[in-house]
């Protein structure tokens, strides 16, 4: 059986598309998935968190793409932080020369990466692509792999309102490299649910959902700084203490909802 492959995605920076693909990735492996995230991200970020042992010099997810390496997806695996957890990684500034190659190559430059996966996705249970803050060839390239799209925003004015121009690009890469994509979910991050702009964009963006008839996981990921923390010191939250719990439950209830929808 091949793994459900999904896209956490939203041109907007800092809406925590990272920080969610980390939590998401322990919440899986806790379930007992064999789990592999793949950074797409020129920042790199994830690999910074996820990978275990990454040098500069380490191959990875520039070189399956690149016309200039013969690298294959495969052989940029590494090992992640957790048990039963791999990377793809990205590191230095190798991802953001392969984007600019992926510009001007011919046709089938979109396809790369859904090709690549085919070769690895019998091995795992579920691939994670953590997408740049942009909508650029990277971007497009995690769609057309994909199964699913995790939409992930803020109840926040500037998150949600980024929400439109991302629907465009999933409608663009549905008509033209992947009609079977689906919106697998919106994922509500830093939620203020006392505030009255928190409480506003939220209904923003069910409804937006609602008219998409797409899910709004729930509950909404809260505002709080422990997520970010355990995060940067590579810990998942089970792993922080018991003020957490709440939060892991919220995760493991997003992975299970995710994989469901999947069969």
């Amino acid at each position: 059986m091949n793994a459900r492959v999904l896209a956490l995605c939203n041109q907007k920076g800092g809406v925590g598309k990272t920080t969610s693909t980390f939590h998401l990735a322990r919440a899986a492996v806790l379930e007992g998935l064999r789990v592999l995230v793949i950074d797409a991200d020129p920042q790199g970020n994830i690999t910074t968190v996820l990978g275990d042992g990454i040098s500069e010099d380490t191959a990875g997810l520039a070189d399956a793409l690149s016309d200039r390496s013969a690298a294959t997806l495969a052989q940029v695996i590494v090992p992640g932080i957790w048990d039963g957890l791999s990377v793809v990684p990205t590191t230095g500034e190798t991802l953001g020369v392969a984007r600019d190659e992926l510009v001007l190559s011919g046709a089938g430059r979109e396809s790369r990466l859904r090709r690549e996966l085919e070769n690895v996705r019998a091995e795992y249970d579920l691939i994670l692509i953590d997408c740049a803050p942009s909508l650029d060839q990277l971007t497009i390239n995690s769609l057309t792999a994909a199964d699913a799209v995790v939409i992930i925003t803020q109840s926040k004015l500037f998150s949600a309102n980024g929400i439109a121009k991302l629907l465009g690009t999933i409608d663009l890469v549905r008509e033209h490299y992947n009609p079977a994509l689906e919106i697998a979910a919106f994922l509500v991050n830093q939620h203020e649910a006392r505030t009255i702009g928190g409480a506003h964009w939220a209904d923003q963006i069910s409804a937006a959902a609602e008219q998409r008839s797409v899910t709004v996981l729930a509950p909404p990921v809260p505002k709080r700084i422990v997520i970010s923390d355990a995060m940067e010191s590579t810990q998942g939250l089970d792993e922080w203490g018991s003020e957490t719990r709440e939060l892991v439950e919220i995760y493991e209830g997003y992975i299970r909802a995710l994989m469901e929808k999947g069969k």
